[in-house]
């Protein structure tokens, strides 16, 4: 399962510091959480360590490979960043599909598997453009986490959902965890990154203050 490091990047963007030297490792088999203010810089976090975007300075490894020198992007890796975004005339289940379809990972039974954990398993013929905020979400889970992906990215997973929606993303992200992935976990919420994260990351104005152990969660 891969490890991601991140040494000493910076992003600057219309000569604004957006990340600011920034050096952290998410190894594989732990889920790292994001904290910080709208603003401050986790979604642009994910966005370097999913190869979306050029740091200004400094490098991001995946398993010691230099993100586009070495790599283009990183092979393995599942993301729901920002809103999620499906075709709007398809059913929830043929997004996953067209998806799915591109790298030939997963076939059918997998996908009915993965709307069944997210709880869209009676929703999955329904046109996307009828989901609820919620299902938008649950759908977006899905795809980012349906093909087993080593490096799992979820930027505000809880958005939208109900206690019911927030214990399946605990469940998930622990079966995440339990197989090996590195997964990183953006939140402004506290309460959610305790319940989710092994350790969590302050991001203040786009630089890392505070890293906190599971063990010294208060």
């Amino acid at each position: 399962m891969a490890k991601v490091e991140l040494c000493d990047v910076t992003k600057i963007i219309r000569k604004r510091t957006i990340i600011d030297h920034v050096s952290l490792s998410f190894p594989a088999g732990q889920v790292s959480g994001l904290r910080g203010v709208n603003g401050s810089g986790k979604t642009m976090l994910m966005r370097l360590v999913a190869g979306l975007i050029l740091p200004t300075e400094g490098q991001v490894f995946i398993d010691g490979k230099q993100l586009h020198r070495e790599l283009s992007f990183p092979p393995s890796i599942g993301a729901l960043i920002e809103n999620p975004a499906f075709l709007d005339g398809y059913s929830g289940r043929d997004n996953l599909k067209l998806l799915a379809d591109i790298q030939g990972k997963i076939g059918e039974r997998e996908i009915d598997e993965i709307l069944q954990t997210v709880g869209l398993a009676g929703a999955g013929k329904k046109k996307y453009r009828r989901y609820s905020l919620g299902m938008k979400q649950r759908l977006g889970i899905a795809a980012a986490v349906m093909e087993r992906p080593e490096i799992v990215l979820l930027d505000e997973p809880t958005n939208a959902l109900d206690s019911e929606g927030v214990e399946m993303v605990r469940q998930l992200v622990k079966q995440e965890k339990e197989r090996g992935a590195a997964v990183i976990i953006a939140c402004h919420e506290w309460e959610t990154l305790k319940l989710l994260s092994d350790v969590v990351h302050v991001i203040e104005n786009g630089r890392i203050t505070e890293s906190i152990q599971r063990e010294d969660f208060s």
